[in-house]
C-alpha cells in the first residue's frame, strides 16, 4: 500500500464516523482505535490495501448496521465479502443471540472464509488480547464484569480462532504474535485466578 490512499482515508472516515458513539470496553477510549489498530497490524505485515481496509471496517455492520452493500459500493466486493465473513448476526429479529451461539457460528463462518478474512481475525484477535491482558492487569478480577463471558469461553474462542487461521495462515508471522499474546493472556488470567 502506499504512502497515502484515498480508499483508506474513505475507509477511516466511515469507520470514525460509524464508531464515534462507542467506548472499548471498560474504558473511555474511544472505539475507533480498535480498528485502526486492527489495519495497522495489517499493513505492519504487508497485507494488501482490502484487507487493510476490511481491517478498519471489519465492526461497522456488526455493531453499527451500516448496510454491507454500501461498503461493496465504495469499496469493492473482496472488502464487503471479508466484512461480511467477520460479521456476526448478534439479534435475531427482537432477541438477542446467546453469546456461544454466536461464536460458533463465527467459527463455522471463519473455516470457510478466505486467507484475507483469516488474516483481519488474527489481527482482530490480537488486539483485543492485548486489551484485555491490560484491562486485568490495571482492574484484576472486576475487568470481567464488562464483558458477555469469563476467563475459560474467552480462551476458548480466541485459541479456535488461531487454530482456524493456522490452517490458512500456518507460518506466518503474524500468528506467532497472536500466539504469544494469548499464551500472556492466559498467564495474567492464571496468575489471578480464574473466573
Amino acid at each position: 500500500m502506499r504512502g497515502f490512499s484515498a480508499r483508506y482515508d474513505a475507509a477511516l472516515s466511515l469507520a470514525a464516523t460509524a464508531h464515534r458513539t462507542q467506548k472499548r470496553k471498560g474504558s473511555d477510549v474511544p472505539y475507533i482505535v480498535h480498528p485502526v489498530q486492527v489495519s495497522t497490524i495489517l499493513l505492519r505485515y504487508g497485507f494488501a490495501e482490502d484487507e487493510v481496509i476490511a481491517g478498519l471496517l471489519h465492526d461497522v455492520v456488526e455493531d453499527q448496521e451500516v448496510p454491507l452493500d454500501s461498503i461493496e459500493a465504495e469499496f469493492g466486493p473482496a472488502v464487503a465479502a471479508t466484512v461480511a465473513a467477520l460479521s456476526e448476526r448478534k439479534r435475531e429479529g427482537d432477541r438477542q443471540r446467546p453469546w456461544e451461539e454466536r461464536k460458533k457460528e463465527a467459527l463455522a463462518h471463519l473455516r470457510q472464509a478466505g486467507a484475507g478474512a483469516m488474516a483481519v481475525k488474527a489481527a482482530d484477535v490480537l488486539h483485543n488480547a492485548h486489551s484485555l491482558r491490560t484491562h486485568l492487569q490495571r482492574d484484576g478480577a472486576a475487568a470481567w464484569d464488562d464483558y458477555s463471558r469469563g476467563s475459560g469461553q474467552t480462551l476458548w474462542y480466541y485459541r479456535s480462532v488461531l487454530e482456524i487461521v493456522e490452517t490458512e495462515l500456518g507460518g506466518h508471522p503474524l500468528l506467532d504474535e497472536v500466539a504469544d499474546a494469548v499464551g500472556d493472556l492466559e498467564r495474567v488470567i492464571h496468575q489471578m485466578g480464574t473466573r
